[in-house]
C-alpha cells in the first residue's frame, strides 16, 4: 500500500488523471486478451490438415517449410489427446476469469467514469469484505486443486500404460545437432540391435485389435535435448547421463514434424525431427532393407575406395565395410532418407553434393568438417552415397 500511495503521490493528486490511467490499462488489457483469443482462433482456423497425405512426394525447400507447421492442437496419438485435452480445459478456464474479471472492470470504469458535472469530492471508501475475501480465496484455490487433480490423472495415465507385446522400442540418441535412432528387439535376455538409421524414424500403424505403441529411451551424447512432436506425444528431455522414457501411438499415415525443444547449441533451431507412421507391410518390408548390409556398386567404385581412404571412416558407418565411425549418422541406406542435415534441406543429389563440398554452408558451426577434395573426387563420393538404398 505504501508504495502504491507514493506512486500516485507522484504522479499526482487529480482524480481524474487516476481514472483515465486505471481505465487506459483495464481497457488495453482486455482489448489485447481479445485480440490474442482472435489470432488463436485465426490461427486454428487454417491450419493444415490433420495428417500428411497417404504418399511420399520428393521433398522440396518449399514443402519442408511446410511441413514445419507442428500442429500442436492436432493430437493424433492418445498420450497427445490427453495433453490436448487438459490444454483446452485449462484455456477455458484462463477464458473464463479473463471474462469474469475483464467484462465487469470495462463496465465499471465506463458507467462510473469521472464527469464534468461531477463535484469533485471521492466516494467513500470502502476497506475489506469479509465475503469477498473468502470468494476470491476458495475460488482460486479450488481452481488450481481441479487442474491438480487432472494434470495428475493425465500424467500417471500417460506414464503407467505397459507397454504390449507387440510394441515397437527405439533408442533415440541426441546429438548436436541431429537424431540417431537404434531400433530393438525384445528377448528373453532383454534387447538386441537390429540397425540404426538417423533422423526419420518410421513406425507401424496399430491394427484392429493388435495396438503397436513405440516405446522411446532418450539419451543424450553430448548436452540437453529436447524430444518433441507435438502430434504424438508431449516433450521429453534428454539429459547427458540419464535415459528417459516416452511412447506414442499414431492413428494415422503419414508424417508428423517435430522439434528439439531444448536449447542445445548455435544449430538448435534446425534440429528438427522426422517421424513417419505407415501401415504393418511397408514398416516391414522398411525393416528388413534396412537390416542389410550397404549395396555394393561395382560401377562406382572409385568413390566407395576415396569414402574408405578418407576421413569420412572416423565418423560415419556403412554396414558391410570397414566404415564404422559412431561420431555421425549411419549412412548404409542414406538415400531411403528423404532429408539430409536433421530434416532441413531435401535429400536429391543437388543438395547432397552442396553438404559434401561445404556443411557449414548448409548448418554453419556443423561438426562436419570440409574435406577440401578436388570436384572431381566429391563428384565419385556422390556417385557412391546415391547407390545407399
Amino acid at each position: 500500500m505504501i508504495g502504491t500511495a507514493n506512486t500516485w503521490g507522484i504522479i499526482g493528486k487529480s482524480s481524474m488523471l487516476r481514472l483515465v490511467l486505471a481505465r487506459f490499462f483495464a481497457i488495453g488489457s482486455f482489448l489485447i486478451g481479445i485480440f490474442a483469443i482472435g489470432l488463436f482462433a485465426i490461427g486454428w482456423s487454417f491450419a493444415t490438415p490433420l495428417h500428411a497425405a497417404d504418399s511420399d512426394p520428393v521433398e522440396t525447400l518449399e514443402s519442408l517449410e511446410t511441413d514445419r507447421n507442428m500442429r500442436v492442437f492436432e493430437p493424433e496419438s492418445p498420450n497427445s489427446t490427453t495433453i490436448a485435452e487438459v490444454t483446452y480445459l485449462l484455456i477455458g478456464i484462463q477464458a473464463v476469469i479473463f471474462l469474469l474479471v475483464g467484462i465487469p472492470l470495462c463496465i465499471i470504469l465506463c458507467r462510473y467514469r469521472h464527469r464534468k458535472a461531477d463535484d469533485g469530492i471521492e466516494p467513500p471508501q470502502v476497506y475489506g469484505s469479509n465475503p469477498i475475501e473468502v470468494a476470491w480465496t476458495v475460488g482460486p484455490a479450488i481452481t488450481v486443486f481441479v487442474i491438480f487433480l487432472v494434470t495428475t490423472r493425465s500424467i500417471y495415465e500417460i506414464r503407467a500404460a505397459p507397454a504390449p507385446p507387440e510394441a515397437v522400442h527405439v533408442r533415440v540418441v541426441g546429438h548436436q545437432w541431429w537424431w540417431e535412432y537404434e531400433y530393438l528387439e525384445k528377448n528373453e535376455s532383454g534387447y538386441t540391435s537390429l540397425f540404426t538409421t538417423a533422423n526419420e524414424m518410421r513406425v507401424p500403424l496399430s491394427e484392429e485389435g493388435t495396438p503397436r505403441p513405440v516405446y522411446l529411451d532418450l539419451e543424450s551424447a553430448d548436452v540437453m535435448h529436447s524430444f518433441w512432436v507435438p502430434q504424438l506425444a508431449g516433450k521429453t528431455d534428454l539429459i547427458p547421463g540419464r535415459v528417459n522414457h516416452m511412447w506414442f501411438q499414431p492413428e494415422h499415415a503419414g508424417w508428423y514434424t517435430g522439434q528439439c525443444a531444448e536449447y542445445c547449441g548455435t544449430q538448435h533451431a534446425h534440429m528438427w525431427l522426422r517421424v513417419k507412421a505407415e501401415n504393418k507391410e511397408d514398416f516391414d518390408k522398411w525393416v528388413a532393407n534396412e537390416r542389410k548390409d550397404a549395396v555394393t556398386d561395382p560401377t562406382v567404385a572409385a568413390g566407395r575406395t576415396l569414402f574408405l581412404t578418407n576421413a569420412c571412416v572416423n565418423c560415419h558407418t556403412i554396414k558391410g565395410t570397414p566404415a564404422r565411425g559412431q561420431v555421425g549418422p549411419d549412412l548404409t541406406h542414406l538415400m531411403t532418407r528423404k532429408t539430409l542435415a536433421s530434416g532441413i534441406i531435401p535429400n536429391t543429389k543437388k543438395y547432397l553434393l552442396q553438404w559434401l563440398r561445404d556443411p557449414d554452408s548448409i548448418k554453419p558451426g556443423c561438426n562436419m568438417p570440409q574435406m577440401k577434395l578436388t570436384d572431381d573426387d566429391y563428384n565419385k563420393i556422390l556417385d557412391y552415397l546415391l547407390t545407399l538404398k
